[in-house]
């Protein structure tokens, strides 16, 4: 289990040695402490974005704590980075710095396999766009797909079941689209209008266009036969 240091924002203080305002805190039984008073005033701070040298900070250091800090929108804590001990936290600089080469042609090695990875993937869900929504034009399908589909993104394509196809996930990605491509959902977002009122004022015009789609389109007329050249008088 590791130890948990807090990142605030907000003006306070050591309840014991009355320090602040503290930028990493810790909590015990409810009580705000400093490092210090805490007994990890001698850790050094390593933010979050290398993720081999903070492994290697982390298992060299006897003593480690977690840096967290609460985001209010998404209202759960979220890490910030590590406190280790400074020697280790040297230790592992040198060590990243000596393979540094091999990490970078692995991290390239991984972007190409993913990238490929993503291709197929997008163009699966545009597949799949197309067989539930015949009608639907290919490049809007391709166009769908690929936002629906950006890896990281936390859109309905990257979901465990956007990710398997599922047509509720396919259809979810696909209405999203025609509500902010083909009607003035944005718009009415932007002149403030409830979300949901927004929705329900044009759902009836989004399920003609997906009925619409869920219609293959009629197939191209055959072209009609050359006619044969008029026969002229024998010589």
């Amino acid at each position: 289990m590791s130890l948990v240091v807090f990142e605030s924002l907000k003006q306070i203080h050591c309840a014991q040695c009355r320090q602040g305002p503290l930028r990493h805190l810790v909590r015990e039984a409810g009580v705000p402490r400093c490092l210090d008073c805490a007994d990890l005033g001698h850790l050094v701070y390593l933010p979050r974005g290398d993720a081999a040298l903070t492994r290697r900070a982390r298992e060299a250091s006897s003593l480690s704590a977690v840096v967290v800090r609460f985001n209010k929108r998404r209202r759960r804590y979220e890490r910030q980075g590590l406190l280790v001990e400074e020697p280790a936290l040297a230790r592992a600089e040198r060590a990243c710095l000596a393979d540094a080469e091999a990490r970078a042609r692995r991290r390239e090695r991984d972007r190409l396999r993913r990238a490929v990875q993503d291709t197929r993937f997008t163009a699966a869900f545009a597949a799949e766009i197309r067989r539930l929504f015949p009608g639907c034009p290919a490049e809007r399908a391709a166009a769908i797909a690929a936002h629906a589909s950006v890896r990281g993104s936390g859109r309905v394509g990257r979901t465990a079941a956007g990710r398997a196809l599922d047509e509720q996930a396919v259809s979810v990605a696909v209405r999203a689209a025609v509500r902010h491509t083909d009607t003035e959902y944005d718009a009415l977002l932007m002149a403030g209008v409830p979300r949901f009122a927004a929705r329900a004022r044009l759902a009836a015009r989004i399920d003609a266009i997906l009925d619409g789609w869920r219609t293959p389109p009629p197939p191209p007329l055959a072209a009609a036969p050359a006619s044969a050249p008029a026969s002229g008088p024998g010589p």
